[in-house]
């Protein structure tokens, strides 16, 4: 086995370089992505570099270790994971990569609504596309029933220091008693509840953030702020945005459909889902709900926030992660942000979590290749020396966050590590996500719990009774 360590000598003399191969074409999102067979030069500042290795310098307690024979590995999607020119920062785990296991990523192109249909065919071929992106929620159980994916538990140990942080959530997902998927870290930033500080001053309001410091941060409080504060008649308004229904239902650490035993559970009957059904149901009732209410209409207003007409506005972080002359033009000077807020009924504090997590697909050429270049990010978020160089360059420098920012985002996804809690309802099928997307909002549109239910329930569970017997569409 060798050692991560036995490099250091050599890296600290040289500056990184490295090269990002594409096949196909980018999508729109991706930027100046890698083009069609052509080889990028990425480079690493020389700042970084030395602090990145400065980092690795103090041996902890998992190592990157072990030989690569191939090293290319072959990543399908619709979104290029070799980094771009314009990224304000090139990506430390393909750093690794490459400079402990000479190893390389070829991108293959396909469009987000054929992905599925295209790795199929990818099977089909014996293409050799090595991993899949598994974390956007619909890969799991369907992936591995339609035997798109291989069981990763040959190459990656859920045991090893490296990974046993993350052991109980891959757990959660696994199916026929194989982990069909590697979920590299839960995210908390999925929902966050933005506002603005100054609003809450002028209003005399308690500061949420305040609040969730001292243990205070709950339903009870939240709907206490906005019942102080919410007036349309006087232009101020409670929750807007297109995120909140599932944020807040999120906290109860039930999601609407689940793993046990190898089995999907249908949990829409759940108490604890009737319970926050009824509370979104009591805050539509009392105008605390801006989105959909008399002038107020369907159409989000982030920018009530910067200009103090509205309380709260839940949406993922990634309103934030941009220059700050974009997200204080929207949000505010003083715009900050603190996590859903904590069920007082459960003894654990439950956040909307995401995941981060990859497949290995079935046919793959080098899924040896995966699991190293899996290893690296888990090796990343394990060094804190290290991620805190990444986390600063980016959330300070790039995006300029306060420190006090970035510690709630920190807070955050310790929240969601603690207690994560994933969404699979459209790993179920297409249709089951849609129509518990839109179902699970109806009682933020005026509409009783106790009729969604009659209706939803009865169709969902046709959908998990289908899955369950084997079948998939």
């Amino acid at each position: 086995m060798k050692k991560f360590k036995i490099f250091l000598a050599a890296l600290l003399v040289t500056s990184m370089t490295f090269a990002a191969t594409g096949c196909g074409k980018s999508d729109k999102s991706s930027g100046d992505g890698a083009k069609e067979n052509e080889t990028q030069e990425f480079t690493m500042p020389a700042e970084r570099e030395e602090k990145l290795l400065a980092a690795l310098e103090n041996e902890k307690d998992v190592t990157l270790d072990g030989e690569l024979e191939n090293k290319t590995i072959k990543w399908m999607a619709d979104w290029d994971i070799n980094p771009r020119e314009s990224d304000p920062i090139p990506h430390s785990d393909l750093y690794y990569f490459q400079k402990v296991y000479g190893g390389n990523i070829e991108y293959h192109h396909v469009d987000y609504e054929q992905r599925y249909d295209k790795l199929s065919e990818a099977i089909s071929s014996g293409e050799g596309i090595d991993f899949f992106y598994a974390g956007n929620g619909d890969a799991i159980p369907k992936g591995a029933i339609r035997q798109l994916f291989m069981p990763v538990d040959d190459y990656i140990d859920f045991n090893s220091p490296l990974w046993e942080d993350v052991k109980e959530v891959n757990d959660s997902l696994m199916w026929n008693d194989k982990h069909y998927t590697a979920i590299v870290q839960t995210s908390g930033d999925a929902v966050a509840v933005l506002y603005n500080r100054k609003t809450f001053q002028e209003a005399g309001l308690d500061d949420p953030a305040v609040l969730y410091e001292n243990g205070e941060w709950t339903w009870d409080t939240f709907q206490e702020l906005l019942e102080k504060f919410v007036d349309t008649s006087d232009q101020r308004f409670g929750i807007d945005g297109w995120w909140f229904e599932f944020g807040l239902i999120n906290t109860i650490g039930v999601p609407p459909v689940s793993i046990e035993d190898g089995k999907l559970v249908n949990n829409l009957g759940s108490p604890d889902m009737e319970r926050v059904q009824n509370w979104i149901y009591e805050m539509y009732q009392k105008d605390l709900i801006a989105i959909g209410v008399g002038d107020y209409g369907w159409e989000a207003k982030p920018q009530y926030i910067g200009e103090g007409k509205l309380m709260f506005y839940p949406v993922g972080l990634y309103e934030l992660y941009t220059t700050p002359d974009v997200w204080k033009a929207k949000y505010g000077e003083d715009a900050f942000f603190v996590p859903m807020p904590k069920d007082p009924e459960s003894d654990e504090y439950y956040v909307p979590a995401k995941m981060e997590a990859y497949s290995i697909v079935s046919g793959a050429s080098n899924p040896e290749g995966v699991a190293k270049y899996l290893d690296c990010k888990r090796y990343l978020l394990l060094n804190e020396e290290a991620r805190a160089v990444a986390d600063g360059a980016m959330f300070v420098d790039s995006y300029g966050w306060t420190q006090e920012m970035v510690d709630m985002k920190d807070s955050m996804e310790q929240l969601a590590l603690d207690n994560p809690v994933l969404d699979i309802s459209r790993g179920v099928s297409a249709d089951c996500g849609e129509v518990l997307d839109s179902d699970l909002r109806n009682a933020a549109r005026g509409k009783p719990w106790n009729e969604t239910f009659d209706s939803t329930n009865p169709v969902v569970q046709k959908y998990i009774d289908k899955v369950n017997s084997g079948e998939i569409d």
